[in-house]
């Protein structure tokens, strides 16, 4: 039997960088092979979803003997990029109570413990499903979950993502936004037929910084604090000789429950009336909602399970960024993150706490025990 440890590491030596973050990168077929045959030797009947080739993400199912509710275990197959790692990151090392290696902390320890603990209630009596959710592309646009949300539905969601054995209730989303400053092009030396396109974005990234001066006044969400926004990217200009016709500005406004896309429309538009002589253009290219968990059966059961691991009740808090907890609440699975202790996410150097490993493994084993039990 392969314990925690041992699965973690084998699941760090597989590359499984993100293409759409490093060009070339090696996507997560090969990583999603290894699981899969894994969660089949042990009895799940396993789905492998591939809209996208070499994309792979995969779904264990175990089924239960029926009047039970269905829970699905939650965590994504793909990595950052290996470059710029101290030491080698696909070689999984172990030192001071601590294991190293790309993805040992978001999140293969993760999808480790899941595993480990869902094989172990799968040999076991069970009344409810199973589900083990193991994802592609969280690191870019979700498209895993989205794609096993067409396919897959359960009474509850445990997403493994590292929160240091704390229970994560509550996360930011976040709208992306494209704003276009125009001017008029004119040759350099005829300032009196040209707009400076560059120069008159200016007063609109003043005004964006008024705003995020506003936002961080406003009274702040218990869990959360208050949205911000800051510009991210910025275009212009054709060359040095001419009057740039335009400047492009990519925003990004993170949002806490109550500010959604249209609140960031208003807001910017708002800024846009107030700063901009010459007309502009503004685009929402992209949003992901808030989370906020309700008061559901999911986390009361991770809360008794980690209250009896830890000899006290877990921190519940919540996160800046944004996991595929949002996805599975919008589609009516209520949802909870929780998992390992470490750090260096995305970072030179990234490691899981063992002690933690293990642990997290414990208390998924007994929160699938306890949510499956009942109806």
């Amino acid at each position: 039997m392969i314990g925690v440890v041992e699965l973690t590491r084998q699941l760090i030596a597989i590359d499984s960088t993100n293409p759409d973050l490093i060009p070339g990168g090696a996507g997560e077929a090969a990583v999603a092979d290894f699981a899969g045959g894994w969660l089949t030797e042990r009895g799940f009947e396993c789905h492998r979803l591939e809209q996208r080739a070499g994309r792979p993400s995969i779904v264990g199912v175990a089924r239960g003997s029926g009047g039970g509710r269905s829970i699905m275990l939650n965590g994504h197959l793909d990595t950052v990029t290996l470059a710029g790692f101290d030491g080698e990151p696909l070689v999984a090392t172990e030192r001071d109570g601590s294991l190293f290696g790309r993805g040992a902390y978001d999140m293969k320890s993760g999808l480790a413990a899941m595993m480990c603990a869902a094989a172990a209630v799968a040999r076991e009596s069970h009344a409810g499903d199973v589900l083990v959710a193991l994802v592609a592309d969280e690191e870019y646009a979700s498209a895993g979950t989205e794609e096993v949300l067409t396919r897959f539905r359960a009474d509850g969601a445990v997403v493994a993502e590292p929160s240091g054995l704390d229970l994560v209730v509550a996360h930011r989303g976040f709208v992306w936004a494209e704003v276009t400053i125009h001017g008029r092009a004119a040759h350099g030396s005829r300032p009196d037929l040209g707009v400076d396109a560059i120069a008159k974005a200016g007063r609109f990234l003043t005004g964006l910084d008024e705003l995020q001066r506003a936002l961080a006044s406003r009274p702040p969400h218990p869990l959360l604090g208050t949205g911000n926004i800051h510009a991210s990217l910025i275009s212009g200009g054709e060359e040095l000789s001419s009057y740039p016709a335009r400047c492009t500005i990519g925003l990004e406004r993170r949002t806490v429950p109550g500010e959604d896309a249209a609140t960031v429309e208003r807001e910017l538009r708002a800024v846009l009336d107030a700063t901009t002589e010459h007309g502009y253009d503004l685009a929402i290219t992209f949003e992901r909602q808030p989370f906020r968990a309700g008061d559901s059966a999911i986390v009361a059961d991770l809360r008794a399970a980690a209250t009896a691991h830890l000899g006290r009740p877990p921190t519940e808090r919540g996160e800046p960024f944004w996991t595929d907890c949002a996805l599975l609440e919008a589609a009516g699975i209520p949802a909870v993150l929780f998992g390992v202790d470490g750090g260096g996410a995305h970072a030179a150097v990234e490691w899981v706490t063992l002690d933690s490993l293990h642990r997290t493994t414990a208390i998924l084993t007994d929160t699938i025990r306890m949510f499956t039990s009942s109806r």
